[in-house]
């Protein structure tokens, strides 16, 4: 038990070592005067990433996650087409919503097994 504790736990550190390692990065990068884009470092992106981290953790089974990486997938991608897609956001998440719905892992929840009687 005390090992997978210390397994999980150094799972944690490295994943969030490399999501600060890479947000370090592109802070001295731009500092040092090279072009990043604005959304790179805009708070929806940052909601991106963070989905995409739980998500990574969960295994990318149903959870929080898949809100996170679609409120930041939506709002990034208006930043990055160059026209007007808010008449469409609606209908977006509707339909990314509806894929998860179908798509989305089963859980077998038995409240009472019946089946298994002898």
């Amino acid at each position: 038990m005390e090992t997978l504790n210390n397994k999980t736990r150094s799972n944690r550190h490295f994943g969030m070592g490399i999501f600060l390692l890479v947000i370090g990065a592109i802070f001295l990068l731009r500092n040092i005067g090279l072009n990043i884009p604005f959304w790179v470092l805009s708070w929806h992106t940052f909601f991106l990433a963070f989905g995409l981290l739980i998500g990574y953790r969960k295994n990318f089974k149903a959870g929080a996650w898949v809100f996170f990486v679609i409120l930041g997938g939506v709002f990034t991608l208006k930043d990055l087409v160059f026209f007007d897609i808010s008449q469409y956001t609606t209908a977006l998440v509707l339909i990314g919503v509806g894929l998860y719905m179908i798509f989305r892992p089963k859980k077998d929840v038995q409240f009472c097994d019946f089946g298994n009687r002898k």
